[in-house]
């Protein structure tokens, strides 16, 4: 009877074996280890865009740990992105003032292609992410939304990470 039972134990454990480590890649990528995310472009008016979408999408890429950040060198793959749009749309005005925003939310989009590095034509992946952020208004406008924008292109990177890492 204890025989038996050993025998049993280690099948028990082995038939939950459906669950694989890093293979969650989509077919497409699973030869891609590393990713080299050179300075992404701005369509947009706002200063800085470029580089804190570029920031915000290797902190991306390091925080999900499926792919390691490398030079254009030494990549398998390389991300180009744009900034393609920054829109506000106001969600509450002053009470006595209806053009005034008390609270805004801004929306980022940012297009991307992740290329084969060995052969730059290859295109791996392409999309569209966006994240979206809401916020008070204070005194200044300008300073408000230089504020919100870090938060939304963060929220951008995380989906484009994901799409990359997960296939949605």
């Amino acid at each position: 009877m204890i025989r038996l039972l050993a025998l049993l134990l280690p099948i028990a454990f082995v038939s939950c074996a459906g669950y694989q480590l890093d293979g969650a890649k989509p077919a497409v990528l699973q030869d891609v280890r590393s990713i080299a995310v050179p300075m992404f472009k701005n369509d947009t008016l706002h200063p800085r865009a470029e580089a804190i979408a570029t920031s915000s999408v290797a902190d991306a890429l390091v925080e999900d740990g499926t792919y390691r950040i490398a030079s254009r060198a030494d990549a398998d793959a390389v991300l180009e992105g744009t900034v393609h749009l920054i829109d506000y749309v106001q969600i509450r005005s002053a009470r006595l003032d209806t053009l005034r925003p008390e609270e805004l939310q801004n929306t980022v989009t940012l297009n991307w292609t992740l290329r084969d590095a060995a052969d730059p034509n290859k295109v791996l992946a392409t999309g569209t992410s966006s994240g979206t952020s809401r916020f008070f208004v204070d005194s200044n406008l300008q300073t408000s939304r230089n504020n919100a924008l870090p938060d939304a292109l963060q929220r951008a990177s995380e989906a484009l990470v994901s799409r990359i890492a997960n296939g949605f």
